[in-house]
């Protein structure tokens, strides 16, 4: 049978299972299995056996856990509270004031997190109702935490990162590292845009809160205990301490430390952080689980490399390529959510982009967390704007439309890191292995 036609067949599958509201995992599952059946003479238990146990017998999948795990007790212990208390009283002097603690809070919590739903639900339950009550400008309020947010999964670790480094075979801990300036960067585009904001309109951000250097100095002790635990994650990683499954377990002691210097992780607490992330690490292994089964079934019937020899004849040019592939994933990115983006995209798109267009699989991997970014604020599949929803007490269009700047800064990140690729690759390549 034509590839072509096996392929729309596929996603047809696909496609009608994850609308119908089957998990992904199980949705993926069932088209690769569907998929070899109809079409191979193969021993279909004995492949998926092999796709199973080869995907899940990884050492670097111990730091998915872990990960979720150090996420958990930090925000079971209270440590967003000190993060957004601390850094108050430096950004009030700047325009646009707490909005910036709004973003700066946000980047530190999603660099011990690595979920942008946690990190955006986690922030947001803290500020804004800090923003209402200093009558801040609920758009900008808003808007700031659903593009915040979503650097759960840029700034590392990464949930988003491990699933991509685990489907490809590239290293999760220079994915990390490469996702640190990127990171910054956007950060750093979203305070620029509120500053510009309140230099424009001061209106916005009403109040004349003053913080005194003595209050800053005792905001320091509130920071310490996250920088110190950012910095031995992600510093034991770059200078060539610790793999990124080791230093996941550095993280766990770290936020157990904090927590208990802090007296706010209880017994209780712990087991709750233990359930949740049990309950996410399945989900996350079963998404594995099924994508690399369909990746399995698309390599028999040869799709990838049908795919790259038609892109190969079309004459089109790679920046070209690069941006059909980006308003591909933008416009997917309205349907669905970023972990069915991911698995159900790369097989294709990878070899694609890696083995025939040559760009780096480091730089690809990033550029599509930050595609995935775009997708948590894209309606009508957008999580974090439905958290938002939920904690503002809005609809989802007026959330959408508060969050549409924040879409386009990221567009803008995206260009800035494809014409710039060192922002990406700098810091992997200086790293010590």
């Amino acid at each position: 049978m034509n590839v072509w036609l096996i392929l729309t067949i596929s996603m047809v599958i696909l496609f009608t299972l994850l609308l119908s509201g089957v998990w992904i995992g199980i949705a993926l599952i069932a088209t690769g299995f569907i998929g070899l059946i109809l079409f191979t003479n193969l021993s279909v238990s004995s492949i998926a056996g092999n796709a199973i146990w080869n995907t899940n017998n990884k050492p670097e999948l111990v730091a998915l856990p872990l990960y979720i795990l150090m996420g958990d007790i930090l925000s079971k212990g209270g440590a967003i509270e000190d993060l957004f208390r601390g850094l108050s009283s430096w950004t009030n002097r700047l325009p646009g004031k707490l909005l910036h603690a709004n973003v700066l809070s946000c980047s530190f919590f999603a660099a011990v997190c690595g979920s942008s739903a946690a990190t955006t639900a986690t922030v947001g339950r803290i500020t804004l109702p800090e923003f209402k009550k200093r009558n801040y400008d609920l758009g900008l309020s808003v808007g700031s935490l659903a593009g915040a947010g979503t650097l759960g999964f840029l700034i590392p670790p990464s949930i988003i990162m491990i699933v991509y480094g685990s489907l490809t075979g590239n290293s999760i801990g220079q994915l990390f590292i490469a996702g640190i300036l990127p990171g910054i960067m956007l950060a750093l585009i979203f305070m620029q845009y509120i500053a510009i904001r309140g230099i424009l309109d001061p209106g916005i951000t009403p109040g004349k809160e003053v913080f005194t250097w003595s209050d800053r100095r005792r905001s320091i002790v509130l920071l310490l205990p996250t920088i110190l635990l950012i910095l031995a994650v992600l510093g034991s990683i770059y200078l060539g301490w610790a793999t990124a499954t080791e230093s996941s377990a550095i993280g766990v002691l770290g936020a157990i430390v904090i927590g208990l210097t802090r007296r706010s992780l209880s017994w209780s607490a712990l087991k709750q952080c233990l359930y949740s992330t049990t309950y996410t690490t399945c989900m996350v292994i079963l998404i594995l689980t099924g994508a690399s089964l369909l990746s399995v079934f698309m390599t028999f019937m040869s799709i990838p490399n049908e795919i790259a020899k038609a892109v190969a004849n079309s004459g089109i040019s790679t920046w070209g390529l690069l941006a059909l592939l980006g308003v591909f994933y933008v416009f997917l990115g309205c349907l669905l959510d970023g972990f069915s983006m991911l698995v159900t995209t790369l097989p294709v798109t990878y070899p694609l982009v890696v083995n025939v267009m040559g760009f780096d699989p480091i730089w690809f991997g990033i550029m599509l967390v930050v595609l995935i970014e775009i997708a948590q604020i894209t309606p009508p599949v957008a999580f974090n704007l439905f958290i938002i929803q939920e904690l503002a007490q809005i609809d989802l269009g007026r959330a959408a439309r508060y969050a549409l700047p924040f879409f386009f800064l990221m567009l803008i990140s995206l260009v800035i890191l494809t014409v710039f690729p060192e922002i990406t690759l700098w810091l992997p390549q200086h790293m010590i292995r």
